[in-house]
């Protein structure tokens, strides 16, 4: 298995080149990233709200009791700043703070998804020109024999470094897209979170204590 492997490299490297290994090993860090996204979105229940989206909607409707059991239900991520709220805090910018530490650790790896997008297409266009340069120098030396397969054959693998560096930057751009949409999802659903308990649209009853006139 290991000489399988090894064989397969240095046929790439044969092929294409050091940058083909590089933009080889690119996508191999690119590919555990987005695994690894994808498992923590999964364990946070990114996008999985509807239960702490009732607790809010029972909150803004005067219903105490029922956001409660809502929100004990929630497997949310945002479900323990939704908790402050309702525990009592009212600092708006702490709450926020909070919810953006969440959002935080969920976005780490993003810039380097952001990265390998943008910097796979610049390298394999550099060795593609890296290749031209070789093919045209294979084209110098051979005098006036010149073999139009020569110039062919070095543009094809020249090229080669392109498709693999937009292959590799394609799909890394929309994943990383998708990611940051539900992550922009969430935010604006933390948002209304917080300044909908700190500001429902229904108050609690006022329980008047026992024995005492209502001078409402």
């Amino acid at each position: 298995m290991i000489g399988y492997l090894q064989d397969s490299i240095l046929r790439i490297a044969a092929l294409g080149g050091p940058v083909v290994l590089l933009l080889c090993a690119l996508s191999v860090v690119v590919l555990a990233v987005i695994l690894y996204k994808v498992w923590q979105f999964s364990a946070a229940g990114v996008g999985r709200h509807s239960a702490l989206a009732a607790a809010i909607a029972a909150w803004d409707a005067g219903d105490r009791p029922a956001a409660r059991d809502h929100l004990g239900r929630a497997r949310s991520y945002l479900a323990p700043v939704v908790t402050m709220a309702l525990d009592g805090q009212i600092d708006a910018a702490r709450l926020e703070a909070e919810a953006e530490a969440r959002f935080a650790r969920l976005e780490s790896g993003f810039r380097l998804l952001d990265s390998v997008a943008q910097l796979a297409p610049l390298l394999g266009l550099f060795g593609t020109v890296l290749g031209m340069i070789s093919a045209f120098q294979a084209l110098q030396g051979a005098g006036a024999q010149v073999d139009p397969s020569i110039l062919a054959g070095g543009i094809w693998v020249a090229l080669l470094t392109t498709a693999v560096g937009l292959a590799v930057a394609m799909p890394t751009s929309v994943v990383l897209s998708w990611f940051e949409a539900r992550m922009d999802a969430d935010r604006v659903l933390a948002q209304r979170a917080v300044h909908t308990v700190l500001a429902p649209q229904t108050r609690a009853p006022v329980v008047q204590p026992a024995g005492l006139p209502d001078h409402a």
